[in-house]
This record gives C-alpha cells, structure tokens and sequence, in this order.
C-alpha cells in the first residue's frame, strides 16, 4: 500500500471549522468536545476538535459554558445570519461592488434570482 493511500485527504482551509459549526447547527442543544468529535468524524483526534471550537470560540462564532471539567458549546449565530455576513465581508472586500453584486446575480438559478427580487421588492 502507497503512503497516499494510508493518509486520508486533507480538509480545505476552513472546512472542518465549518464541519464543526454545521454538527453545533444540527443538534439544536449544546454539545461538548466529545459530541462534536462523534458528529463531524470519530477519527478526528479529540485535540484538533477542541482546537477548531477554541477557535471558534475566540472569532465569536460559539460561546461556551462551564459543566465540571468540560465546556459545552453552542453557535452565537446561525447559518443564515453567519453566511450573509460573509456574503458582506466579500463584498467590502472587492474592488467593484457592482461588477461583484452583477456576477452574484447573473450566475444565481431563476428560482434564487425571483426570491432576490422578491426580497428586494418587500424592503422597499
């Protein structure tokens, strides 16, 4: 057997912290380190798990409460709420809010793009 095959793909950047949010998202209660070790991948080592939810933490993403020895953890915002800020934080970013704002909407499915607009027609 290779050494590639031994060794399991790595995540992309980002993605076990979003693994993580989506197990806090799913369980609907807070959950403790080992909780979410057993939702996102019993394999995982328990030190990354707790490392990825410090870092949430410390970001705002989760807060956390003391029980005994053992903190248990729940998002601070949901998945809605946490994706349009990061739709938000890209648009501050870009260089030409409109030619983003233009190519986010011309590449949007005609289902996606009547929901915007109807949306859009309530804010007014």
């Amino acid at each position: 057997m290779t050494e590639s095959a031994r060794v399991p793909p790595r995540r992309g950047a980002g993605e076990l912290e979003s693994e993580v949010l989506a197990a806090l998202w799913a369980a609907g209660h807070p959950l403790t380190t080992a909780d979410v070790q057993r939702a996102v991948d019993a394999d995982l080592a328990y030190n990354t798990v707790q490392t990825i939810l410090a870092r949430l933490y410390d970001k705002g993403l989760v807060g956390r409460a003391a029980e005994g020895r053992r903190h248990l953890y729940h998002p601070i915002k949901g998945a809605e709420e946490l994706a349009a800020e990061q739709m938000q934080a890209l648009l501050r970013r870009g260089p030409n809010r409109q030619s983003v704002l233009q190519r986010f909407a011309t590449a949007l499915s005609e289902e996606d793009a009547e929901a915007l607009r109807a949306i859009l027609r309530r804010r007014r």
